[in-house]
């Protein structure tokens, strides 16, 4: 390729440099993420405005971006890869997570019994809602590629922004609502994520390319190529979290 290709794995040098910024600003500004954690404290009460802040600071940091490159552009760095229209956007959502971290994540806009969770309905139905607005101007504007129209761009570039941020308050408030209980399953999925994120990149393009030839609706293959990647992925890293090395590289407890 006339690339180094760097796969799923590009995002692990962007969350390395983002560290590198917090470390930064608690080194120099420790009051910073104080001033972050008491936002998230109060939107437990009024997750609303927390909300339309978080939407103004992604428009903010999205927006003027995909005026410059478009969503599917990279720039590639020797081994470094980026998507510089989403950039700003990732580093505006690490920085509202380390807010929600700030004084635990059971606190705040996460509480179990706050006002996330128990108006899940509403957040769910904005997140349908979101994904409306953004998705009926994005297919005008792939149907008309020939003719761009920037008010197009503008209203799926804007929508875009709403659909991400009203979808991620919807899932965090149907999670925060029903998955109120342990279980083994997702606790096994939750130990193993990191490693599902590392490997999953290989059976995910052999299984595609198993299936290249296959007859199947698209759907189906999606389905299979998915649950395959999921349990393969899955059973290969808690395999290896039982030996020594295996566990030392996933940064987990050595299993029996």
């Amino acid at each position: 390729m006339p690339f180094w290709p760097t796969g799923p794995l590009w995002f692990l040098w962007c969350l390395l440099a983002f560290d590198l910024i917090a470390a930064t600003l608690y080194r120099f500004a420790p009051g910073a993420g104080e001033r972050l954690g008491r936002l998230s404290a109060r939107a437990d009460a009024a997750p609303g405005q927390y909300f339309l802040m978080l939407l103004a600071a992604s428009a903010l940091a999205y927006v003027p971006m995909a005026v410059m490159f478009k969503p599917w552009d990279w720039i590639q760095l020797g081994p470094f890869g980026f998507q510089p229209s989403f950039l700003p956007l990732y580093l505006v959502y690490f920085f509202a997570g380390v807010g929600i971290g700030a004084r635990g994540v059971e606190r705040g806009l996460l509480a179990p019994e706050g006002m996330l969770a128990r108006r899940w309905r509403t957040w769910l139905a904005g997140a349908f809602g979101g994904f409306v607005l953004w998705i009926i101007p994005s297919t005008l504007m792939f149907e008309h590629m020939a003719d761009p129209s920037w008010v197009l761009d503008l209203l799926a570039d804007l929508g875009f922004v709403l659909a991400s941020v009203s979808a991620c308050f919807a899932l965090a408030a149907v999670f925060l609502r029903f998955a109120v209980t342990r279980s083994p399953v997702f606790d096994s999925l939750s130990a193993n994520a990191y490693g599902i994120y590392l490997i999953h990149y290989v059976p995910v393009i052999w299984v595609q390319y198993l299936l290249l030839g296959v007859a199947l609706p698209a759907v189906a293959k999606g389905a299979a190529v998915f649950t395959v990647t999921l349990l393969a992925s899955w059973a290969i890293v808690d395999a290896m979290c039982r030996l020594p090395i295996g566990a030392l590289l996933m940064r987990a407890e050595r299993r029996s």
